[in-house]
């Protein structure tokens, strides 16, 4: 590192050029690469942030414009950064300097370095105006300004006298400094929850350490020898080290340390089922792969390849075109986009595909090459890939069904177009026309059901097409096959080609329709959205059995994308997205692949793999349950300000806000916000909850956002989306992406809903919720005036042996019903967070997790909240179990409630977790749910 902040002359290579002979260097803060002279001055820079990978030797697009006589490949490297993959390529006069800082970059790309102690020292620094190494007091209030910190100046003041220990009065060095911050930035949100679990002490030991974890993070097999190495890894005092305790700032760096991500760790690596057909799979895919930008003007690139590919895509696209001297060419025909050689691209795709996952790759080609060329082609396919093409192995154990991902490790698929049947393999002329597809075709013979006259006009339209070529917005999917491209070459692989576009039968969407599971159909989002408003469930059971391939409308020449939950929710496996538009529609999609450790791969749903639902209904599975997702949003930690304010640090301090999105099916999407916290960025507190209520939380999508709140709009401050499925309960941390120390504070807690609940029966549960148990008892008669008073019977009688001690009411009349039990109640605001009228039915809620009811904010700070238990007890009366121990029998008037009552009560019952002091039993006698006795024993601690 000391090497590279001393900085090293290198050659800086430009297109057209030479090279420029310039110093790089390390910043002091090791936040960024610098090179002088520049005419750019300070903006002469590259993040380290920004980085995506260092490779070495000549290996660029640039290097490749060079004589390969002209340097020495030992001494040069290339550093790829930002969106678009952009590269500086350099060389050094000796192999040893390439490597030293080949080995530097990566070090610091890989984060092994005290992110707080770098973090702290720079910003020190930057506050440090004059240069003298302290910070005085008003150089202080400019860096709480720049940090959105809104405290009073006697606050400010009075922490800085605390701070400031040694003979130079009125100046912090950087260690005052760091006590100064840590004074400041003390977490009173982990200080309560600390004391809540630690019976009010400064300092929680391993048993209580193992508690926590145990209730609130939902952590099981947690052992002593757990947590003390929680408490050696994380507490900073040896005093606690010794003693076995972990003390606040321990336990501050336990929080806010990756184990408590809101990202579940064990999604980092592969963990579903790799060995179900690939139509069972979503497929991570990029559209026009080698664009660095727009479809009009940008440049093609190799280099795209292989960053898509490292990054978890596993289906790519190749457009090939006739290029010069027989070479075939990839580029964005009719546009000005620049040019690369299609044997450059497979090479690329070659020595990348399998860098960080073995699962297969699928190159979608669109083919606009006459004949000679497309052989050109296989034969690069062939020499190149090798036995990476051989699937045969794979084809035979079931030719019914695709094989899996498993079956398929370290292969390449290739995806391809059918050549009109009656053109001769040997051909020497001819070109595909890319204005053909399934789509099209399916719209022509939407009449039509006679399969002689659909092969017929096939072959006439290709035929015709033969001699055009245009633009349109769909592609070139159905007329080339590299099957019958390999028949003409390499007689030898044929048998490995596993995809093919199908155009023959139009009602491809029919229940009836068994066409082979190796033909794949392409559709541009507009055909698709067509699809999904009209023919969603025949949509849906196609992708059961087959792939589809969504790709963006030719018409989004900016590059931008649609959003691919929308087919995603129809089970299409290839959602094909522009990778170099980074945006919510890329945020979405790198969310939804990081759930199987980003391997491309991850697996549907089991109702979108067999079966028939309709993911546009309002309750498109009602035989399942459904999930309740409760977010209590707690607080903020250094929230920057907006990145496109127009006076940057030193604009206003920021009013911010957290939404929180549900992206899934259309009745899952919904959004809830918390109120606006005034002029504090730095540790706002928000102490709110939001609900949602899931049909589908297998496909869903949470998305958390921070806002800047503005009388004429909102700001954008920071975003983080996570798969539901990925979600960690307790209390967790969420960074926001891209940002290092930024992050809200939550608590996740999730419960299964069977049916739906009347909003009587909700308001009797959530009234249940507020009951707090404290130290000696609990008063049950909170629940029972919160029932409107019912008419007495007048006659009893006691039912015999073998009934179980219960009480039944005589007589024919019954009690009059309470007008809140009516069935079908309406509320304002439902269970699933959404706005508007909701109807409630009866039903039962069962909770697995502490809280009490269904819309409990997480228990309060200092509150003894141990939950109630659930467990029937037999109704004897006159027995006791303990000295202690009391049962209370309700009166008969209760046990005839109207029956939508009993629902609610065991609804009730089970949302208790186990207690030692307390047991609830409910049993149910004769009339079904008509006849209920309440037994409640208690006892004090």
């Amino acid at each position: 590192m000391s090497v590279m902040q001393s900085g090293t002359q290198m050659v800086k290579l430009k297109n057209g050029s030479k090279g420029l002979v310039r110093l790089f260097y390390l910043d002091e803060h090791r936040s960024c690469i610098r090179w002088r002279p520049s005419r750019k001055s300070e903006k002469a820079k590259i993040t380290i942030d920004s980085l995506y990978k260092v490779t070495e030797g000549r290996q660029s697009d640039i290097f490749h414009r060079h004589a390969e006589g002209n340097f020495d490949p030992s001494c040069c490297f290339t550093i790829y950064h930002g969106n678009h993959m952009e590269s500086l390529d350099l060389v050094t006069s000796n192999s040893e300097e390439a490597r030293t800082w080949v080995t530097g970059l990566r070090y610091l790309m890989a984060g092994i370095s005290d992110e707080d102690s770098l973090w702290m020292k720079q910003t020190f620094e930057e506050a440090d105006k004059n240069g003298d190494g302290l910070l005085n007091i008003e150089e202080i209030y400019q860096l709480l300004h720049k940090l959105n910190v809104n405290l009073p100046r006697r606050k400010v003041k009075q922490m800085f006298q605390e701070a400031d220990t040694d003979d130079q009065q009125g100046t912090l060095t950087f260690e005052e400094f760091t006590v100064f911050y840590k004074m400041m930035s003390l977490r009173r949100d982990l200080y309560l929850l600390l004391m809540c679990f630690s019976e009010k002490k400064d300092h929680l030991t391993a048993e209580e350490l193992g508690n926590f974890l145990h209730v609130e993070q939902k952590m099981s097999n947690v052992t002593p020898e757990y947590c003390l190495d929680i408490i050696n890894k994380f507490e900073v005092s040896e005093e606690n080290k010794q003693n076995g305790v972990l003390g606040i700032e321990g336990f501050t760096n336990y929080m806010r340390s990756p184990v408590c991500d809101v990202f579940n760790p064990q999604h980092n690596d592969v963990n579903q089922d790799m060995d179900q057909p690939l139509c069972n799979y979503f497929i991570a895919s990029s559209h026009n792969t080698y664009l660095t930008g727009d479809q009009l003007l940008s440049h093609s690139k190799t280099d795209m390849y292989a960053w898509v590919l490292q990054a978890g895509c596993r289906c790519v696209e190749v457009d090939c075109w006739d290029g010069p001297d027989g070479e075939p060419m990839v580029q964005h025909g009719y546009t000005l986009t620049s040019k690369i050689t299609f044997k450059s691209v497979i090479e690329t795709i070659n020595k990348y595909a399998f860098v960080n996952n073995e699962f297969p790759v699928i190159l979608s080609i669109e083919n606009h090459c006459n004949i000679q060329q497309q052989k050109k082609i296989a034969q690069h396919l062939k020499e190149i890939f090798g036995d990476k093409l051989d699937v045969g192995e794979a084809l035979n154990k079931d030719p019914k069904q695709l094989p899996s991902p498993n079956s398929l490790k370290g292969k390449i698929l290739i995806k391809g177009k059918r050549l009109p049947p009656y053109l001769s393999a040997d051909a020497e002329e001819g070109e595909v026309s890319d204005d053909d597809s399934a789509d099209e075709i399916e719209d022509d013979f939407k009449l039509k059901n006679s399969m002689h006259q659909v092969e017929s006009h096939i072959r006439k339209k290709l035929d015709s097409l033969m001699k055009e070529s245009q633009i349109g917005d769909k592609e070139d999917t159905d007329s080339f096959s590299i099957r019958a491209l390999l028949r003409a070459t390499h007689e030898g692989i044929q048998r490995n080609l596993l995809f093919q576009g199908h155009a023959s039968n139009p009602s491809f969407l029919a229940p009836s329709f068994s066409g082979s599971p190796y033909n794949v159909l392409s559709f541009s989002e507009t055909r698709a959205q067509h699809l999904v408003h009209h023919r969603s469930e025949r949509f849906l059971n196609f992708n059961q059995r087959q792939l589809s391939r969504i790709y963006p409308s030719a018409y989004r020449i900016d590059s931008s994308n649609f959003n691919p939950q929308t087919y995603w929710n129809m089970g299409c496996q290839l959602v094909a997205l522009n990778y170099q538009t980074d945006g919510r529609m890329m945020q979405l999609n790198r969310a939804k692949f990081m759930v199987n450790g980003g391997s491309g791969y991850v697996l549907k749903p089991g109702p979108m793999c067999k079966g028939s639902f309709n993911p546009l209904n309002d309750d498109p599975l009602p035989a399942n349950p459904k999930k309740q997702l409760v977010i209590k949003i707690i607080s903020g930690q250094q929230l920057p300000k907006p990145p496109d304010s127009m006076l940057g640090d030193r604009g206003e301090i920021i009013d911010p806000f957290v939404e929180v999105e549900i992206i899934g099916l259309p009745v899952d999407c919904c959004k809830e916000q918390t109120r606006v916290v005034d002029d504090n960025g730095f540790n706002p507190v928000w102490e709110e909850t939001l609900s949602f209520t899931l049909h589908m939380p297998e496909v869903a999508l949470v998305r958390f956002l921070v806002w800047d709140h503005d009388p004429i709009g909102r700001d954008f401050v920071g975003q983080r989306t996570v798969s539901f499925s990925s979600l960690m309960p307790g209390y967790r941390h969420v960074y926001l992406e891209g940002m290092t120390e930024a992050s809200i504070f939550v608590h996740i807690t999730v419960h299964d809903i069977y049916g739906k609940v009347s909003l009587y029966l909700h308001r009797q549960l959530y009234l249940i919720s507020l009951i707090k148990i404290h130290s000696h008892y609990i008063f049950i008669h909170l629940v029972i005036r919160s029932v409107p008073t019912l008419k007495k019977k007048k006659k009893k009688k006691k039912i015999g042996a073998g009934t179980g001690g219960h009480v039944q009411g005589a007589g024919t009349e019954g009690p009059e019903t309470p007008s809140g039990l009516d069935k079908g109640t309406k509320d304002e605001g439902g269970l699933d967070g959404t706005s508007g009228t909701t109807e409630r039915g009866e039903g039962a809620v069962r909770s697995p997790v502490q809280t009490p009811s269904l819309l409990d904010p997480p228990p309060s700070f200092g509150t003894n909240t141990t939950p109630y238990s659930a467990h029937p007890q037999p109704a004897c009366r006159g027995q006791s179990s303990s000295p202690h121990s009391h049962r209370l029998l309700l009166s008969p008037s209760w046990w005839a409630l109207k029956p939508a009552l009993a629902p609610g009560l065991m609804a009730w019952a089970l949302l208790r977790g186990r207690s030692s002091t307390q047991s609830l039993g409910i049993a149910l006698a004769r009339r079904s749910w008509q006849e209920l006795a309440l037994h409640h024993r208690w006892a004090r601690p």
